[in-house]
């Protein structure tokens, strides 16, 4: 059986809709949403149809996008989660932690607490890996290979970049381990540490460059 569903935002009267059973994307129960407005997608084919959950321990609303022309639903709108952006060095030196630092980001959003920081533990493992192979090209495999503690340990010379790192991998280890040493700390501080690494890095990054580029011999 359709239903008619009035359009909210153009002048067309409105649309007749099969109503057909879904998944609620709330409670998980298959049952058939109400419909209740509709509004056409700037492309003319499509619109967004507000529907309500009818199972009496749910009753939430949702979005579903309706292809007019086939007369089929398509998907329920999830809301857009924010990504991080990095500048082009650290997109350049190391793009898997990026990739990991905005799935953990991701993670963190959808209130996933159990695991966003072992995300974070990961991308920063991610980090400081590709930036030591950046560096020491030729012990690319040794790098990889190692605990990452090792690594910042025998293969960080700058001493900023390896006392943060040093209290990164800490912070991050907790989120790993049954047993937390630093209760007083959060993943909002691993982030806060993970930041610092970044500022540090980039900085020893942009002034290896520039001295590169501007030698003291050539002054001579």
């Amino acid at each position: 059986m359709k239903k008619y569903i009035p359009f909210v935002n153009v002048s067309d009267n409105g649309i007749h809709i099969e109503r057909t059973s879904i998944e609620c994307p709330y409670c998980h129960k298959i049952h058939i949403p109400e419909m209740y407005s509709a509004i056409r997608y700037k492309n003319g084919n499509e619109c967004f149809i507000l529907c309500e959950c009818t199972d009496k321990d749910c009753g939430f609303a949702f979005t579903r996008v309706y292809n007019i022309r086939k007369e089929e639903f398509m998907d329920i709108i999830q809301a857009k989660l924010k990504s991080r952006g990095f500048n082009d060095e650290v997109e350049k030196l190391s793009p898997s932690f990026v990739q990991i630092y905005n799935e953990a980001y991701s993670a963190e959003q959808m209130k996933l607490s159990q695991i966003t920081g072992v995300g974070y533990r990961k991308a920063l493992e991610f980090l400081i890996k590709d930036y030591l192979i950046s560096l020491h090209p030729d012990k690319e495999d040794c790098i990889k290979a190692k605990f990452l503690g090792n690594c910042i340990k025998e293969n960080i010379s700058d001493a900023k970049i390896k006392s943060v790192a040093q209290r990164a991998i800490w912070l991050g280890n907790d989120e790993t381990h049954y047993v937390r040493k630093w209760e007083d700390k959060d993943v909002s501080h691993l982030k806060a540490l993970i930041d610092l690494c970044l500022h540090w890095i980039e900085a020893e990054i942009s002034t290896r460059k520039l001295l590169e580029d501007m030698p003291e011999g050539k002054n001579r």
